[in-house]
């Protein structure tokens, strides 16, 4: 499935979950509604996927980082309920996407009165060589 095509079906599933819910509460119960909405609309989902941080060619952390959730292998949704995204969260979003080799990352925090203003996405675009 096309990029654009995949997160647009995400975030309009992330939108049906948040219309029913609204915001405030926890990261978690808004991740299992998610997964729910995103099976029911025949996307393949995996929650809590292990990441292993390599380093210098070698497996520094077998589970350094768990994705939140990686849709159709490809997306990675990293859920937040918090008052505020700080850049801290993009940044974490965008390490767990190099260290995937993922090309894109939608950044959802759920703890906004409009879900449209709490969704950033994020593109992994390679590093410059040395």
């Amino acid at each position: 499935m096309e990029l654009n095509t995949l997160s647009a079906k995400v975030i309009g599933a992330a939108i049906t979950v948040h219309k029913e819910l609204g915001p405030g509460l926890l990261e978690s119960v808004y991740q299992r509604c998610l997964i729910i909405e995103l099976q029911h609309l025949g996307l393949p989902v995996n929650s809590e996927v292990p990441v292993p941080v390599i380093y210098r060619g070698q497996q520094a952390a077998p589970e350094g980082f768990r994705l939140d959730l990686l849709v159709a292998d490809t997306l990675v949704v990293e859920l937040k309920s918090v008052a505020t995204i700080e850049d801290i969260h993009a940044k974490q979003l965008l390490t767990y996407l190099r260290l995937t080799g993922k090309p894109l990352g939608l950044l959802i925090n759920f703890n906004v009165p409009l879900l449209k203003d709490g969704i950033t996405c994020i593109i992994n675009t390679p590093r410059p060589s040395p």
